[in-house]
């Protein structure tokens, strides 16, 4: 039997009369027909919970995924809901279906890790920045008048402000603001200076250039301090570019076994 929608005003407009089907299913033991009557009756409210997901289409989830959150806390409210209490059925269903969707965004939406504590007085300032905008227009509200009107003390509301940054992160291909070239914000980052393993290859090799004969240490320095060829080196030492060409080999052989060896070493 289909759900009738209520002739009674109701402050929902979508919500259907299930009273006596809330009863019926209250006395029904666990099986197929009480299945079925369960389903009927989240089915008849599946308007309303599509319509208070609609209210956070705005805040970077997809629709679809929030109807989807909020079936399961319609669903959730018809198991839970105890028509002996006397409460109309959407007096319970809506901050179920509202709290189970609130819920998924501060478990699920969040870029950064952010404790439950610091989500709390996130929703806290935001919502007492939107009430106080209201009646000071043309200006943001202080920390001071935040901190008044959500009774939280001024380093709370900054930690709350801050909190507002954090829902979502700012792609590094992202445009800078005032940019016209398509310069982004990974443009702007530094990168590893690749001089800085050569200051470590430097300080590995130093004591033992050092301890090598002198005129060893002079080829080496010209040939790659100096960027000298290596006949240059043989015409400015009198000996020959072949004999240059053994004496850079030795040495580099050496001082590379040396720092190899100090290396199994350690």
């Amino acid at each position: 039997m289909p759900m009738r929608a209520s002739t009674k005003p109701h402050p929902h407009d979508d919500a259907p009369d299930t009273s006596a089907a809330f009863r019926r299913l209250a006395d029904l033991p666990p099986g197929a027909e009480r299945d079925a009557l369960r389903d009927e009756i989240v089915e008849a409210w599946l308007p309303m919970a599509d319509r208070l997901a609609g209210r956070f289409r705005s805040r970077g989830e997809s629709y679809d995924d929030l109807r989807q959150v909020a079936a399961l806390g319609l669903v959730k409210a018809v198991d839970r809901y105890d028509p002996a209490l006397g409460n109309a059925f959407e007096s319970y269903a809506v901050p179920t279906i509202t709290g189970e969707i609130k819920r998924h965004f501060r478990d699920h939406m969040w870029t950064l890790h952010v404790p439950r504590r610091v989500q709390d007085l996130r929703n806290r300032v935001r919502y007492a920045a939107q009430d106080l905008s209201r009646t000071i227009p043309g200006r943001r509200p202080t920390v001071a008048e935040l901190a008044e009107h959500t009774h939280l003390t001024e380093e709370d509301v900054r930690t709350g402000q801050e909190a507002l940054e954090s829902f979502s992160a700012l792609s590094l291909d992202a445009e800078l603001p005032g940019s016209d070239d398509g310069y982004s914000l990974g443009d702007a980052l530094g990168a590893p200076d690749p001089a800085l393993d050569t200051v470590v290859d430097r300080e590995a090799v130093k004591d033992r250039l050092a301890a090598l004969p002198e005129r060893e240490r002079a080829i080496l320095y010209m040939r790659f301090f100096g960027d000298m060829t290596q006949s240059r080196i043989a015409e400015q030492l009198g000996i020959s570019q072949m004999h240059v060409s053994r004496l850079i080999s030795r040495c580099c052989g050496r001082v590379r076994d040396e720092v190899l060896h100090d290396g199994d070493d350690d």
